[in-house]
């Protein structure tokens, strides 16, 4: 079977990553795919570099990406993105809020699609985040033309060879399927669960005001890729 490779962000998530793995062997074991993991740590302040060191030492099918610094998520999925050696690309959050027991049910539509998104119908999150979150799907498929149903869901499967033929800027993990239509690929939506956080808070969270800055800002900048992206098949060569 093609490997699977499993790209997770990971800053300052100390308590869940044990957790974390071990639901991925399980999903992985009861499969019986062939994959990887790779841990980008995005300049973690707790333990959770140790971790994953661990981790690697016990399983060899364990990648940890260190960077000097953070650098934020678009980021540390790119360079996990790079470092990954699967024909399948497993994005998901290192919080435990995706779940990687959905993923069997994801990969039974890759024979039909590039990608496959998940949703998620019922989010465990704060009134704030749940009606933020709806806006802001609405707004970025009005001005993108698209039917993305929830851009912030990280857990998506990609074909790797899509992923490799596009450059990631900041904020662009959230475009990706968008992008990736740019490029030929389909795309297929389907629910998936959604967990409360168990520990913590938020790592990547920004304010309510700045975050509805940036996603504006990154919204127009992939519609202005949408307008002014070449599109043409060549008919014929003569040499």
């Amino acid at each position: 079977m093609d490997k699977i490779s499993f790209v997770i962000p990971v800053y300052n998530e100390e308590e869940s990553l044990r957790p974390l793995y071990n639901a991925i062997k399980n999903v992985v074991n009861e499969n019986g795919y062939n994959y990887e993991i790779v841990f980008v740590d995005d300049g973690s302040y707790d333990n959770s570099l140790n971790i994953m060191k661990s981790l690697h030492e016990n399983d060899a099918n364990v990648k940890v990406v260190v960077f000097q610094e953070n650098r934020g998520q678009s980021a540390a999925f790119d360079a996990g993105f790079k470092h990954a050696t699967g024909r399948y690309v497993v994005t998901l959050d290192a919080d435990l809020q995706n779940d990687p027991a959905d993923v069997p049910k994801m990969m039974e539509y890759m024979d039909r699609f590039d990608v496959v998104c998940g949703f998620r119908a019922k989010r465990q999150d704060n009134f704030i985040r749940k009606i933020s979150s709806k806006i802001g799907n609405f707004i970025r498929n009005k001005l993108t033309n698209d039917n993305i149903i929830d851009t912030g869901c990280s857990l998506k499967i990609f074909k790797k060879e899509y992923l490799d033929k596009i450059k990631m800027f900041k904020g662009m993990h959230r475009f990706l399927p968008t992008l990736l239509k740019l490029e030929g690929a389909t795309i297929f939506q389907i629910e998936v669960s959604h967990h409360p956080r168990k520990f913590g808070e938020s790592k990547y969270g920004l304010g309510i005001k700045k975050r509805a800055f940036t996603a504006l800002l990154d919204l127009f900048a992939v519609r202005w890729m949408i307008k002014r992206h070449i599109n043409y098949k060549i008919k014929e060569i003569v040499k």
